[in-house]
């Protein structure tokens, strides 16, 4: 049983304060789920006060109860994929395949991943006579988006687990039962009450009940650049470690020497997955201007060949977007790039043929961009992509870094070493050569306006770490 109607707070199912629901819409049909309960900072200041004293003990938790504790989440996860791959295929629209296998898997591997750091990392290392610390942050609030849900829940709390933090997370409120459904793992793997707590709630009203409240000691934040500088602004004055992962305009940046036709399809693919809900999506794909002709071609073939369909029938390779208002965010911007005289290449406004309800984006490509045209600009969160020319290395490398954002770039070459200098020259946190994937255990996070945190592995681990010194521990 989902607990919609409840939040999850000192290990129990528990009302809210004041009754107050909202209505969750299937993306695919644009009709109602179910009712979820919507909390309030009363309800947040209940959380918190457990999480506080759960913290009290919590804290002084050994290495080795922390580790069978992630091993039994582990277990009782893999019993729950389907439940959570059906949650997130419903609520926000991802083929069911791709949600049980990636959106649930990757909650999965964020886990396995911390449970491996977490069995040999040193908390302690003597430096010179003294002996430096790593020690819980203390209680932390957790406000996470819809676009892969339980990717970004685990990926907070595996590592705030490890650490021997405590916690309130707020996942969206569009795709709220995965969530419901990890408390329910960690409940039955045995985590101690008061350690993790879940809120159900809006961003104005939980989430900046959360970020302002003065026994929160840590905010991790996954959303928009814009909500992301409310989040911090709110948490100022009480002067508590602030860590965002935000907003991306990531180059792809294909060179010269490239294998084109790999290069260019396997962009583009990259940019429709998840319907093109990705923060580190491929959105621009810089390309030389002497190939664009073959680039068009290319990645024309690649969006007719990518239906955009019923997140339960066989044949569909992307769903719908999650919401009303993202798709009328993405149709406008579509608009606005055939207003600005892009090439549209393929896709374009309006739904898929045949299409009548859902709100289902076509696959779209423009082409002959340039990187001053509002598409090239701001993050469209749909299946969009831009091609963009460039006259050489030097001009690729700086269209590249011509962005606010700075969360990932890609780069393709004749070799990985021509590859590897170019990655060096990109201003982002996370470069990936010829088509390699991200690697679990290595950092995730962004430069610029894309934030300020690291997730992932080791580097994660120490995001809910403070460190201290102690002076005289190993007198010489």
């Amino acid at each position: 049983m989902v607990h919609r109607m409840q939040f999850y707070i000192d290990g129990a199912w528990v009302d809210p304060v004041a009754p107050k629901t909202r209505a969750v819409v299937n993306p695919a049909t644009e009709k109602p789920l179910y009712e979820i309960a919507l909390g309030s900072a009363a309800d947040v200041d209940k959380a918190v006060a457990a999480a506080r004293r759960a913290f009290e003990t919590f804290s002084r938790t050994t290495r080795e109860e922390r580790v069978a504790l992630l091993t039994r989440i582990v277990e009782v996860y893999k019993s729950r994929m389907k439940d959570i791959g059906a949650a997130i295929s419903d609520e926000m629209g991802a083929p069911l395949p791709f949600a049980e296998k990636f959106q649930a898997g990757a909650g999965l591997g964020h886990i396995v991943s911390t449970l491996d750091v977490l069995k040999t990392y040193d908390f302690d290392e003597p430096v010179g006579s003294a002996m430096v610390v790593r020690e819980p942050v203390g209680v932390v609030g957790m406000i996470t988006p819809w676009n892969w849900p339980l990717n970004q829940i685990t990926c907070k709390v595996a590592p705030a687990l490890a650490a021997g933090c405590t916690m309130i997370l707020k996942p969206s409120e569009f795709t709220p039962s995965s969530a419901l459904i990890f408390a329910e793992i960690l409940h039955e793997a045995g985590v101690p009450k008061g350690v993790f707590n879940l809120v159900n709630g809006l961003g104005q009203d939980v989430g900046a009940a959360m970020s302002a409240h003065p026994g929160i000691d840590m905010i991790s934040f996954t959303g928009s650049t814009r909500a992301g500088i409310d989040v911090a602004q709110r948490a100022a004055p009480t002067v508590k470690r602030v860590s965002q992962e935000l907003g991306g305009k990531s180059p792809n940046v294909i060179l010269e020497d490239a294998d084109l036709q790999k290069a260019v399809a396997g962009g583009v693919a990259q940019v429709f997955m998840n319907s093109g809900q990705s923060c580190n999506a491929p959105t621009r794909m810089l390309v030389p201007q002497s190939k664009m002709a073959e680039v068009i071609a290319i990645a024309k073939a690649v969006a007719e060949k990518t239906k955009a369909g019923d997140p339960r029938a066989e044949d569909t390779k992307i769903g719908p977007v999650v919401s009303s208002i993202q798709f009328e965010k993405i149709q406008a911007l579509i608009k606005k790039g055939v207003e600005e005289g892009a090439t549209l290449v393929a896709g374009g406004p309006g739904r898929p043929a045949g299409v009548e309800k859902g709100y289902y984006v076509q696959p779209t490509v423009f082409a002959n961009v340039t990187n001053d045209m509002t598409i090239a600009r701001e993050e469209i969160f749909g299946p969009v992509l831009t091609i963009i020319g460039y006259k050489d290395e030097d001009e690729a490398v700086k269209i590249a870094n011509d962005t606010p954002y700075g969360l990932a770039g890609y780069v393709s070459a004749g070799t990985v070493e021509h590859a590897r200098s170019v990655a060096r020259r990109i201003r982002a946190g996370n470069i990936n050569l010829n088509g390699v994937p991200n690697e679990r255990t290595a950092p995730f996070g962004g430069y610029k306006q894309s934030g300020n945190g690291r997730e992932w592995g080791k580097f994660g681990l120490e995001e809910y770490l403070e460190v201290k010194a102690i002076a005289g521990y190993a007198p010489a």
